[in-house]
């Protein structure tokens, strides 16, 4: 075969960068290539009996990509899924609980071995390449400790992933989960899980086939990752589907990871609203990644990241010099360090999600306000104008013409409905303000993330450790060090666990500290947000309102008007044949300026009726995206 020049997994895993695992886009690769070599060997009908880290290979690709490929099959040999073997071969770590049994306890047992055993050496190669470490570790190592680590072996529950022995003669602890050290989100772990959980079985009969096995892991890589940022838990989501699901599955994806139920999700993507048809095919959902994400808005309690102190992770140096100790010791700082690193970016990636989701929710609310207040604005006009005609107000004051009292009582309410839409323009202009000095605030926040220098100052602490431990990985190959070098060794544990404890204070004071602020101060935006989104629904409910009546009463006074209008020109022919009357004390308008007023004033309100209809259309558009209940 060619030459892997990359070495192989387990170098991979060895690097302090992956002291906690792969990330998730390598594990992917990994488990592609592992399932796909697999499969190969099952068609023809082989058992590899020696699958570990070791022995899968990396090769970088043309287009600098990983490709792994399993190698050494001086123990492989031809079997069929209903065949057995009594032959033990492989590594003690990576060994089905029966075969250990034989092969490392030396244990006389007159059991057989099926396929299945090549299933339990991937579950626990997948295990360490997800985690960094075993997932059956006894205390003081799993080859200090071989009776132990068959105990956790064999009695390990069903479900359970992993089993340790944090002290001497301890209880065994089972997880049935992978560790929050994990690089993988949660999305990829729920469908991860269980396939570890069945193929990590001890009794051959509960284990799954390869058939089963190669059926669910297909499952995962046929997925497709859609990235959705909740706002108002500041948590971003990895949901895997696949491309032929429709939206209700998605969102009910989204809802096992959120706990946020469908009708309550609402989405924006790059400052836009989306709005999802459940029916419609995931394959309309937009192209997304970490960085540009779907940002899921909701009501919803912020929680942020959550994470482990790499504190909590760093051994100490021993006081005396001991090569390979300190080798040890100055690995297991350094892959605490990445870990650090990692978390000081995803942190800081939050902060600028948080900050550009809100800023986007910002513009929508402007939107809102702006079309909100045109509408109201608008009514206003008409109403004002229709109000404003003093021939009509003079019309009404005089003795004789009584019978305009209820056209006067009617233009009163219009009046006050006037009143009411000018107290709904003026209370918008003012969410306007404030949402202005809210996206100020944004402004200057992000600002400030963008001036954030964190992430550097970890990085150099890194790459000064990193060459000390470069030094230490020459120096546990040599015998002994003479006296000049045992004391710059010295000097370098010294510098080592100084740059160490600068990084965490980087880490602890200028990322965590901040991040739990922008999280206290993100949660009294959302609330803001929340109140102001809710007081803009019931702002335009009322404008909604005031349109509706103000039609009912427009069409009242224009009936009535007509009923006036059609009276005059009646009393005018009756006037006709009669004599003149007296003349009147005080002027009066002519019954023919009266009729023509009637008839202008009936027309405008026409008019007013149907622009009013049609800002009630224009508020019902605005009503009809759904807004999450109050908190």
């Amino acid at each position: 075969m060619e030459y892997c020049s990359s070495g192989s997994l387990l170098s991979v895993l060895e690097s302090p960068e992956n002291a906690f695992g792969l990330p998730e886009d390598e594990f992917l690769v990994v488990l592609r290539c592992v399932v796909a070599g697999m499969n190969h060997l099952r068609e023809n009908g082989i058992v590899h009996r020696d699958i570990k880290p070791g022995n899968i290979m990396r090769l970088v690709g043309e287009e600098g990509q990983s490709i792994y490929k399993l190698t050494d099959f001086g123990a492989a040999r031809e079997l069929d899924d209903d065949e057995k073997f009594v032959s033990v071969y492989g590594t003690e770590e990576y060994l089905h609980p029966d075969m250990y049994e034989r092969a490392v306890l030396r244990k006389p047992q007159q059991k057989a071995f099926g396929v299945t055993v090549d299933l339990w050496s991937i579950g626990v190669t997948l295990y360490h390449a997800a985690t960094g470490s075993l997932p059956f570790i006894p205390f003081g190592g799993p080859r200090r400790n071989k009776e132990i680590m068959h105990r956790i072996t064999t009695e390990k529950p069903a479900g359970a992933i992993a089993g340790a022995q944090r002290r001497e003669n301890g209880p065994l602890e089972w997880s049935y989960t992978l560790p929050i050290t994990c690089q993988l989100s949660l999305g990829l772990q729920s469908q991860l899980v269980p396939i570890l959980a069945n193929i990590l079985e001890v009794e051959q009969a509960k284990c799954w086939g390869f058939d089963q096995f190669f059926a669910e892991t297909s499952d995962i890589l046929q997925r497709v990752v859609v990235h959705v940022f909740s706002l108002s838990q500041a948590v971003l989501h990895h949901i895997y589907i696949h491309a032929h699901n429709t939206i209700a599955i998605f969102q009910e994806a989204v809802h096992k990871q959120t706990s946020v139920a469908p009708r309550h999700q609402e989405y924006l993507f790059e400052g836009h609203l989306c709005v999802l048809e459940p029916s419609v095919s995931a394959q309309h959902i937009a192209h997304t990644t970490a960085s540009s994400p779907l940002t899921l808005f909701s009501t919803a309690i912020p929680k942020g990241l959550a994470f482990r102190d790499p504190a909590l992770d760093i051994p100490k140096f021993v006081p005396k010099v001991d090569l390979q100790a300190d080798y040890n010791t100055a690995k297991g700082v350094l892959g605490a360090g990445y870990q650090a690193l990692r978390l000081a970016r995803a942190l800081l990636d939050g902060q600028e999600l948080m900050l550009r989701g809100l800023h986007w929710v910002m513009e929508v609310l402007q939107a809102t306000c702006r079309r909100t207040l045109e509408v109201a604005r608008t009514s206003l006009l008409y109403l004002s104008s229709s109000l404003g005609t003093e021939r009509f107000s003079s019309v009404a004051g005089t003795p004789e013409i009584q019978e305009l009292k209820a056209a006067a009582e009617l233009r009163s309410r219009l009046r006050t409905l006037a009143e009411v839409l000018s107290r709904c323009s003026q209370n918008i202009t003012e969410t306007q303000e404030s949402l202005s000095s809210l996206s100020r605030e944004l402004v200057k926040s992000r600002d400030q993330v963008h001036e954030d220098r964190s992430i550097q100052q970890i990085q150099c602490c890194l790459d000064k450790m990193n060459f000390i431990y470069k030094q230490f990985k020459k120096s546990r190959m040599r015998p002994g060090l003479g006296y000049n070098e045992e004391q710059i060794h010295k000097l370098d544990k010294v510098n080592f666990s100084h740059l160490a404890k600068r990084l965490l204070q980087v880490f602890q004071e200028e990322c965590v500290q901040k991040y739990q602020a922008s999280l206290v101060t993100h949660g009294k935006r959302m609330r803001v947000v929340h109140e102001t989104r809710n007081h803009l629904r019931l702002v335009g409910c009322s404008v909604a309102a005031c349109n509706t009546e103000a039609q009912g009463v427009q069409e009242s006074l224009s009936k009535l008007l007509e009923e006036l209008s059609h009276q005059l020109l009646q009393d005018r022919a009756k006037g006709a044949q009669a004599s003149p009357p007296p003349i009147a004390p005080y002027p009066s308008p002519t019954r023919k300026d009266l009729l023509l007023h009637m008839q202008e004033l009936c027309e405008g309100m026409k008019l007013l009726a149907s622009d009013l209809l049609d800002n009630n259309r224009i508020i019902e558009r605005l009503n009809r995206v759904p807004a999450p209940p109050d908190v």
